[in-house]
């Protein structure tokens, strides 16, 4: 069944109920009341809280994808989604579904270069963009044949767009009457291009329903949960996290912002059950919360039943301190890749939390393999890439078959992630296949590192990547964030990782803030273009 037709079954069953919640904390001071506001009533982004219902959600798809018909879009054709977490993110989606379009979202800290190289290897048709990109459109709007439509989302529209909100007041709230199947393809993702420009991911609507279905199954939402969604919509694992909730009408609540205090104060005020956190912000409110800067008495968090997390390796050590201050918070962690339709086809399990640090066991209706350089399975216990198979798999990547034929083999896609199965049949992700780093003849996996040294009480977040070496070939080097208000030096690092084995202790140590992506994961790329092939010296001794 397409997923689309989720929206109309919410539509149908609970109208006047609220779907989504925007709140902008940023302009919490300049409300004078706690009215909530809905798109009907202003189109100004700078409110505290707005909401639409079920009713309102479903006629705002029609409307858009009644207009994206009558500019001639048809089945196949591509509308690009560049906006910031809102209120129209959703249905702007869902309408270029509802139209038989595939909805291609981008990642809003793409350059102006990466814009256009994205919509011109999805072969866009329409963009719909928001005021944070102007400037980065108009840089490129000329350059961009195929894309005849750009709409663009607020007020005051620049010369070079058309108003989305003037354009679908005129058109029709009824749904179009256009015939889709599981079969048909219903969007373009981008890998996270952490690795160079991005590749594009076709997934069909089967991809997207199995994914609510699978989300549903692992976390079992219903209409009285309320799901906090913080990470960007345009990324599969907040938008799949999502589809869960959608799947049985339950309301959700879009948090534009990151900081502790925020994250605390909605789930609080909202009285969310369900929040999913990356690891940097869940380390972030940890840190809050010890240096007092957060009171936990001070809020409500009776309601809030699972945190679960995701995108990257999550250190055991992370959870614990979690737990001790959360006790009674269910715990999850899901593992996936844009090309298997996000999160879901490995799965902790939140009455596993014996096995914290794994990633789990092959997902609702998904199955896993590991195997060796040859695609033939490794024995339990030894390293090998790990693969996945199941409904949620890509159908290719757009326009590049030499890509697809590398991870996609009899229906299986090999992640490119390294990873071992414990006796309990429980798989542990070991790292990255091209992040591990050869050193001396010795395989060293980055985040066995990485996870070692999260236990310091002072660092705050760290890479190790490999640097070049004459002798060895590689070595390790440590990129540490030390906490605010606490002072770390080389010397106590090394005497730190003393309890590590000789080989695997890092050569080098440097402190420096360590960059992530929107979606969490480490950039080490931009680590390696900052720091391999130069003579790297630590920034200082000691830092504060």
């Amino acid at each position: 069944m397409p997923i689309t037709e989720i929206l109309q079954k919410n539509a149908d069953l609970y109208p006047n109920d609220v779907s989504l919640i925007e709140i902008n904390p940023k302009f919490e001071k300049e409300r004078t009341s706690w009215r909530e506001y809905s798109l009907i009533e202003t189109n100004s982004r700078e409110v505290y809280k707005k909401q639409i219902t079920w009713q309102d959600f479903n006629c705002r798809s029609n409307r858009f994808a009644n207009l994206l018909l009558s500019r001639g879009i048809k089945k196949g054709d591509k509308v690009a989604i560049l906006l910031m977490n809102c209120l129209e993110w959703l249905p702007v989606y869902f309408g270029a579904l509802k139209s038989g379009a595939m909805a291609v979202p981008l990642n809003y800290r793409y350059t102006a270069d990466e814009i256009k190289y994205c919509l011109e290897l999805a072969d866009a048709d329409v963009l719909v963009f928001g005021p944070e990109f102007i400037g980065r459109v108009e840089e490129i709007c000329t350059k961009v044949k195929r894309v005849k439509t750009w709409l663009y989302v607020g007020g005051d529209c620049p010369t070079f767009a058309e108003s989305y909100e003037e354009l679908v007041g005129y058109c029709s709230s009824k749904s179009p009457a256009i015939k889709l199947t599981d079969d048909d393809e219903a969007a373009i993702y981008f890998s996270s291009g952490t690795t160079g420009f991005p590749k594009a991911i076709i997934h069909k609507h089967r991809s997207l329903m199995h994914s609510a279905l699978t989300e549903n199954n692992h976390h079992s939402q219903t209409k009285d949960d309320i799901f906090l969604c913080i990470p960007p919509l345009y990324h599969t694992g907040a938008k799949m996290h999502w589809f869960g909730s959608f799947l049985v009408g339950a309301k959700s609540v879009l948090l534009n912002g990151i900081k502790p205090e925020w994250i605390m104060k909605v789930a609080s005020e909202e009285k969310c059950s369900i929040v999913w956190l990356l690891v940097p912000w869940a380390q972030d409110i940890l840190d809050a919360i010890e240096r007092g800067d957060i009171k936990l008495e001070e809020y409500d968090l009776t309601s809030w039943r699972l945190m679960h997390i995701g995108a990257q390796p999550v250190p055991p050590s992370l959870i614990k301190r979690w737990k001790k201050y959360f006790p009674n918070h269910a715990y999850d962690t899901n593992y996936g890749l844009s090309e298997s339709i996000g999160p879901g086809c490995v799965h902790l399990g939140v009455e596993n939390e014996h096995k914290v640090g794994a990633i789990g066991k092959a997902g609702y209706g998904w199955e896993t393999m590991i195997v060796d350089e040859n695609k033939n399975p490794v024995k339990r216990g030894e390293v090998g890439e790990l693969a996945v198979k199941g409904p949620g798999v890509m159908t290719a990547y757009y326009k590049d078959e030499k890509a697809t034929a590398e991870v996609l083999r009899d229906g299986w896609l090999f992640t490119g992630d390294m990873a071992e199965e414990d006796e309990d049949g429980f798989i542990w992700l070991v790292d990255r296949k091209k992040d591990v780093i050869i050193s001396g003849g010795e395989n060293l996996y980055p985040v066995q590192i990485e996870d070692f040294l999260r236990k310091n009480d002072k660092i705050s977040d760290v890479a190790v990547i490999g640097l070049p070496d004459a002798r060895l070939g590689e070595i390790a080097a440590a990129i540490i964030q030390v906490k605010e208000g606490q002072t770390l030096t080389e010397e106590e690092v090394e005497e730190f990782c003393m309890d590590l084995p000789r080989y695997k202790r890092p050569h080098k140590v440097i402190f420096a803030d360590v960059p992530r992506n929107p979606t969490g994961k480490i950039e080490k790329p931009k680590l390696r273009k900052i720091y391999c092939g130069e003579s790297v010296v630590a920034q200082q001794n000691e830092i504060k």
